[in-house]
């Protein structure tokens, strides 16, 4: 499957904000956004004016750089939002946080989701017991997500729970640190996803213009 293999700091800059994709590496000085907040490129520091439709496609690429997914998936989780009840940003939203890879990453096993999934991908993940290598499996309430023997012993997972451990656990996990496992108890909470911030009522309107 495609991917993205270039320079991810470029991306934040490009946003224009954290985007906090490199793990323990975004909140320390060495940060490339904290260095030179302003977009890549020879003209990066001019003034540059967004019109209506650049804001909402710049708000899509952040969300979507965020969860690292591609333009078609991730304009299938808008479709499967907007077939739900409820607001469609939201549901969209909830979607994205409830991928496997994410929830490895919100439960503190890994710096960030790129990390998590690459530990999905090489099958030190299980999911209720079983094996489970698919980044976007899209978990349910009372799931068990816990790590695999081997991986309870690698040292960058160690170096994620030590920072992890800095930070609140998102509200609709339960995490157990000891047994590097962990719970789905409940549906993801907006107000938790405001670091970054997402403003996913422009992804929706870019959509649905």
């Amino acid at each position: 499957m495609a991917r993205y293999v270039g320079p991810v700091c470029k991306l934040c800059r490009r946003e224009g904000m954290k985007l906090y994709l490199k793990g323990e590496r975004c909140y320390s000085e060495k940060c490339a956004y904290t260095r030179r907040p302003y977009p890549p490129g020879q003209h990066g520091q001019g003034r540059i004016k967004l019109s209506e439709y650049a804001v909402r496609l710049r708000e899509k690429q952040k969300v979507r750089r965020i969860y690292g997914v591609l333009e078609s998936q991730f304009h299938g989780y808008f479709q499967e939002a907007s077939r739900r009840k409820g607001r469609t940003g939201e549901e969209m939203l909830a979607l994205l946080e409830r991928r496997l890879d994410n929830v490895v990453h919100r439960l503190g096993y890994a710096a960030s989701r790129s990390e998590a999934r690459q530990l999905v991908r090489h099958g030190h993940v299980k999911v209720n017991g079983k094996r489970l290598d698919i980044p976007s499996f899209v978990v349910r309430v009372g799931d068990r997500v816990e790590l695999t023997e081997g991986a309870k012993k690698f040292k960058f997972v160690a170096a994620a729970v030590a920072g992890a451990d800095k930070r609140p656990i998102a509200s609709w996990l339960e995490a157990d640190r000891g047994s590097f496992s962990g719970s789905v108890k409940g549906t993801p909470v907006r107000e938790d996803l405001n670091e970054p911030e997402i403003r996913e009522q422009l992804v929706v309107e870019y959509y649905s213009r």
